[in-house]
């Protein structure tokens, strides 16, 4: 943790995500003038939006092997250019099929976001900090999202969401250079095993019992909240709350920023409970069992007290994200690529999945004066609420960290 390390090796990279954040939350508050320019039906915008997800998911076993192999410098460095070139083509597109395009490029070019930072750290610092490290890391991106909320709003107005797209192209390359010049290298551990070998480690990785257990509430919980964060919360704010613009884009920023606070949170907490014997373990399952209470009653349709049930709701539900640290230790360090994405390729098909299936429950109900159903929010979200319960049904029996290997 020496204040060196973090400027080189840190800070760099939580630019990068930073950028990473504003695109995945972007979608919701321009999504009434995508949808208005282009004609978009619901399941339109939910594929068109979930398109990053896809991409971010595809990419991820790949992704595991190139950062073992060539670590996490040179390989995020070419993916921010990448996310660039993809935010380019969104602010130019003139057709559906252009801002597709667009919007694959963007979640394939953020896709080791979080990823290569764990390598990173894993590399530089000490597992004992990596909870605390990963929490300080989602909590940038946190500010990220936040900033795609209600600032963009602000913006919209006076400059249009073209030219946030133009801005957003250099920012991602500006991220790229950063990592690319600043961040120095280090020998990887396993280097020079053959790349067969690598691959054929997955296999390792999904026959394992323990991975299962903590992966499966990472991945059904969190594609839930992003889910709603990255788009389908600002259209239930003004179609079930019934607010206006200018609410939904503050109860937006109010979410994101208790993600934030919730990131360095669950992080710094769970490793000082861990020093005194309370399991990281523990932890994650209290968050998302709160997370899940607070879900439950948005599917409800419950809208009194609601800015207090979306900052519980937001600053529970990165309690996730702990799955992170508790995975890495179950394989070998020159597996810590792997494992990671492993579970990632998983939490972002299924965010796909939701984003784009919340869409479709949508369009099996009635439009009323411009606003979706209410009735579909509720089917969509309860559907969603028992898959949670399901994971977490079979996470809480469990007494023991995994520490042991798989």
């Amino acid at each position: 943790m020496h204040p060196r390390l973090l400027l080189v090796v840190f800070c760099p990279f939580a630019a990068g995500y930073f950028l990473s954040f504003f695109f995945r939350n972007v979608n919701a508050v321009i999504s009434r003038d995508l949808a208005r320019e282009f004609s978009l039906a619901p399941s339109d915008l939910g594929f068109l939006t979930s398109l990053y997800l896809l991409a971010f998911a595809a990419f991820q076993l790949p992704l595991g092997v190139l950062l073992d192999r060539f670590g996490p410098r040179r390989v995020l460095a070419c993916l921010y250019s990448v996310a660039g070139a993809g935010a380019l083509v969104f602010g130019l597109a003139q057709d559906y099929a252009m801002l597709s395009l667009g919007r694959a490029l963007i979640g394939l070019g953020v896709s080791g976001g979080l990823m290569g930072a764990i390598k990173a750290f894993s590399l530089w610092f000490p597992l004992s900090r990596l909870a605390t490290l990963n929490g300080l890391y989602l909590a940038i991106g946190g500010l990220g999202g936040l900033s795609a909320t209600a600032p963009v709003e602000a913006m919209l107005g006076p400059f249009g969401w073209r030219a946030l797209f133009y801005a957003l192209a250099a920012a991602s390359v500006g991220a790229a250079s950063l990592i690319f010049f600043v961040v120095p290298e280090k020998p990887l551990p396993g280097v020079g095993r053959p790349l067969g070998a690598q691959i054929a480690d997955f296999g390792r990785v999904f026959s394992s019992l323990p991975f299962w257990r903590i992966a499966l509430p990472l991945v059904i919980c969190h594609a839930a909240y992003q889910a709603l964060q990255g788009l389908w919360l600002a259209p239930w704010l003004y179609d079930v709350a019934g607010l206006a613009r200018a609410e939904v884009a503050n109860y937006l920023l109010f979410a994101a920023l208790a993600y934030a606070v919730g990131s360095v949170f669950f992080g710094v907490t769970s490793d000082r409970l861990a020093a005194a014997g309370v399991s990281r373990m523990t932890v994650f399952k209290l968050g998302l069992s709160l997370s899940l209470v607070m879900f439950l009653l948005l599917a409800a349709g419950v809208t009194r007290h609601l800015g207090a049930i979306l900052v519980v709701y937001g600053f529970t539900a990165i309690s996730a994200a702990l799955a992170y640290a508790l995975l890495t230790p179950l394989f070998a360090p020159e597996m810590t690529g792997r494992v990671n994405t492993a579970s990632n390729v998983l939490m972002f098909s299924f965010s796909f999945l939701f984003q784009w299936g919340i869409g479709a429950v949508l369009r099996l109900y009635p439009v009323i004066e411009n606003r979706y159903s209410p009735e579909g929010y509720s089917m969509a979200l309860f559907i969603l609420a028992a898959a949670q319960v399901a994971v977490l049904a079979w996470l809480l029996p469990a007494r023991d960290p995994f520490r042991a290997g798989p």
